[in-house]
């Protein structure tokens, strides 16, 4: 952390409040003259990229008024050097590549040591980019077999994705559709669409599913 200029900004997106507090208390042992902002959704995010200059963007990929996408591309536009690293607890092998693909410059996962947050950190802030060992691992393989490891879920767009989780959690269709300030029937559309290609008929198997693939 030696060589990384005083007063790096960065900004923690996710929308569980403990997450963000242990994050940035790990961020504040490491680089103790940090910058840090947190935001709980999409919409806050684009409000702070819109008003401060900031150099690393750590977000997670569910969280209200948005889509990962939606924040990649916004944050291309808006501040094009701005680095951006997914935090998330989804599967590396599976959805690490999918998020470099997307545009951002690393993939980390929640269940990362103080030390792999720490090497993330430093090469994100002075390369821009961060791929753990086990991506490596998936970039090769599909670069040496033309296949990679697949999920049912590599079916589903990032809404759908989204969607999916908020139906596990329980929440009814008009709180997902007040939450992602979506119309009812549309959240109703997306629901049968995402079961049909997971080929489950219930909340029960998707929760299952979900599971299963470490959602």
């Amino acid at each position: 952390m030696k060589d990384l200029k005083l007063n790096i900004r960065i900004v923690v997106a996710d929308d569980h409040g403990i997450v963000r507090m242990g994050l940035i208390q790990t961020i504040r042992r490491l680089m103790p003259d940090a910058l840090i902002s947190e935001v709980e959704d999409y919409k806050s995010l684009y409000k702070l990229i819109l008003n401060e200059e900031l150099d690393l963007a750590i977000m997670d990929v569910n969280m209200p008024n948005g889509t990962v996408q939606e924040a990649i591309d916004y944050i291309k536009i808006r501040q094009p050097e701005l680095k951006i690293l997914i935090f998330s607890s989804q599967d590396e092998e599976l959805y690490g590549m999918r998020y470099l693909k997307m545009g951002a410059g690393g993939y980390l996962s929640k269940q990362s040591s103080t030390e792999v947050i720490e090497a993330a950190l430093t090469a994100m802030l002075t390369k821009g980019r961060y791929v753990s060992e086990q991506v490596k691992e998936a970039i090769l393989l599909e670069s040496l077999t033309g296949t990679a490891k697949t999920s049912p879920f590599e079916a589903l767009s990032d809404r759908e994705l989204q969607i999916a989780n908020k139906l596990a959690e329980g929440l009814p269709l008009k709180e997902i559709s007040n939450q992602l300030n979506l119309h009812s029937s549309t959240i109703s559309t997306y629901k049968n669409r995402l079961f049909e290609k997971l080929k489950i008929r219930s909340i029960p198997e998707l929760v299952e599913i979900l599971r299963m693939y470490n959602q």
